[in-house]
């Protein structure tokens, strides 16, 4: 059953966001309106993204804003580097809670739970989802440390070739298959006919989804 539970990267992303409640007054300006802009991307989605108004949810005015970031494209280019980190985070968290051993059981476990934690994020987080979703690959400068959820992905599958479970021949552009899947599924509940559906319902039909993304590879 899909579920969500508490996870260090949102205590720290809530952590961040209390801190906008108190006027900016000295200190990494640039790392506060990048703060103040995921804030909100989380609450309106990637158009909310807009310098003026971060810089005026910090207390600064937009020609101080306009010393760390260029232009909107700019912040929006931080933004997502920020929500990417958060993304793949979460998912790398899901991975290293779904199972420990080498074996191809193991493996699939990493592999399903990385589908998962797809869909949360997409479930917990719709601005950021969609923010990073309308960015293609190659145009977001990850953060220092951070894991990209494609590439976990990609590591995952590769797990599946090293322990047996599926062949080198079937590996080959799987990515796009099973990633296919969980964002087509994401976007049927978050703007599709399955938003009305149960909590239930969406575990069952999650479920059914990963289990033909492990058999179709």
């Amino acid at each position: 059953m899909l579920t969500v539970g508490t996870s260090a990267w949102w205590t720290r992303e809530v952590t961040c966001v209390n801190m906008l409640a108190m006027p900016y007054h000295h200190g990494n300006l640039r790392e506060a309106l990048i703060v103040a802009a995921t804030q909100l991307a989380a609450e309106h989605g990637p158009d909310a993204v807009v310098l003026r108004e971060a810089a005026r949810r910090i207390g600064v005015s937009h020609n101080a804003a306009y010393r760390h970031f260029a232009d909107r494209d700019a912040l929006l280019r931080a933004v997502s580097a920020r929500a990417m980190a958060q993304f793949g985070q979460l998912v790398a968290d899901r991975i290293a809670a779904a199972a420990d051993g080498e074996d191809g059981q193991a493996a699939a476990a990493r592999f399903e739970a990385s589908g998962r934690a797809y869909v949360e994020f997409a479930m917990t987080q719709p601005g950021l989802f969609r923010l990073v979703c309308a960015r293609s690959l190659g145009d977001v400068e990850l953060e220092d440390g951070a894991h990209h959820p494609y590439t976990q992905l990609s590591e995952r599958l590769d797990e599946l070739v090293a322990t047996g479970v599926i062949t080198p021949a079937r590996r080959t552009d799987a990515e796009v298959g099973a990633w296919s899947a969980v964002h087509g599924f994401s976007m049927l509940v978050l703007d599709g006919p399955l938003r009305d559906a149960s909590p239930d319902e969406r575990a069952a039909g999650l479920t059914e989804v990963l289990r033909m993304v492990r058999e179709g590879i």
